[in-house]
């Protein structure tokens, strides 16, 4: 049984690892070149592909002569592991018994992408990941398992993107034997029960204090570090807030309603600032800033 991977972050790292534990013949692995501008906080899928002596390419699979390749390795399957590019059709047609991606949300909810992020974002209060069969459609294509998550009100994206690949490592220890064995259960996708989100630039962490307390403090835990983070501007400069808490009471929203601590008013209640970022500057702790109760933020 020979396969070809592509992934990529610590989800792509943590299921070739799982693959290779199940003795899985990984002939040929896809990955992706760091990119320069991206804080690289997760585990290189080229270096662990260098440890076990398999071939690994960065460029695109969907490339003429990489297509070519993926013919002439006629793997059994082909799988995807938060590789961050669509794979067109006539690869997916490739392999012999089918291409499956592990998508990190409980499908069909949240397709697309960042779904650890959007999920957080909106307050959900579970997630998951999901194994299921690639279509030309996203995250469209039957599903073979799924493990949900916990995400609790004090998790940040980050702490729920953990918990999501500890969830897919499961899903893979489960499925793949089956899969291997041709004994994997179909469930097709129900896409009308679902939602699709598409990706997230760093202008779309800007803070509305219109919006309630409780949806700035969601929107701040979901782009934290190490995501570029929310953001809100006072007298023209770039404020980039890492860490705040939602609080009763009530103030003119974007302005300052106490210092010690320094509280914020919004569209519903409260946000106490915890930790922010001057542009230019160091990350400090609120209480420090030089702010002055006639400020109002943008």
């Amino acid at each position: 049984m020979k396969l070809v991977v592509c992934a990529y972050h610590n989800v792509g790292y943590r299921c070739i690892e799982e693959l290779l534990r199940q003795g899985a013949e990984i002939s040929l692995i896809f990955t992706h070149e760091d990119a320069a501008t991206e804080q690289i906080w997760f585990s290189s899928v080229r270096e662990l592909a260098e440890a076990n002596k398999i071939q690994c390419l960065t460029s695109s699979i969907n490339e003429p002569e990489n297509i070519e390749k993926v013919r002439k390795i006629a793997p059994d399957f082909l799988l995807s592991f938060y590789y961050r590019n669509m794979i067109r059709p006539e690869v997916l047609e490739i392999p012999a018994r089918g291409a499956l991606n592990l998508h990190g949300s409980w499908l069909p909810k949240y397709r697309g992408r960042v779904p650890v992020n959007w999920a957080v974002i909106n307050g959900e209060t579970e997630t998951g990941a999901t194994l299921h069969y690639m279509v030309a459609k996203p995250d469209a294509g039957d599903i073979v398992d799924q493990e949900k998550v916990d995400i609790v009100f004090t998790d940040t994206a980050h702490d729920v993107f953990g918990k999501v690949t500890d969830a897919a490592v499961t899903v893979l220890q489960r499925a793949w034997p089956k899969l291997a064995a041709g004994t994997a259960t179909r469930i097709p996708m129900d896409l009308a029960a679902g939602s699709y989100f598409g990706g997230r630039k760093p202008e779309d962490g800007r803070i509305d204090w219109n919006r309630s307390a409780v949806e700035i403090y969601n929107l701040i835990r979901g782009v934290t570090h190490p995501y570029p983070g929310a953001f809100t501007e006072l007298n023209g400069k770039k404020i980039i807030i890492w860490s705040a808490w939602p609080v009763d009471g009530s103030g003119v929203p974007g302005q300052v309603v106490s210092l010690n601590p320094l509280r914020i008013g919004t569209g519903n209640g409260l946000l106490e600032l915890r930790s922010l970022q001057f542009e230019g500057e160091q990350e400090t702790e609120a209480t420090a800033c030089s702010l002055s109760a006639s400020d109002r933020f943008a």
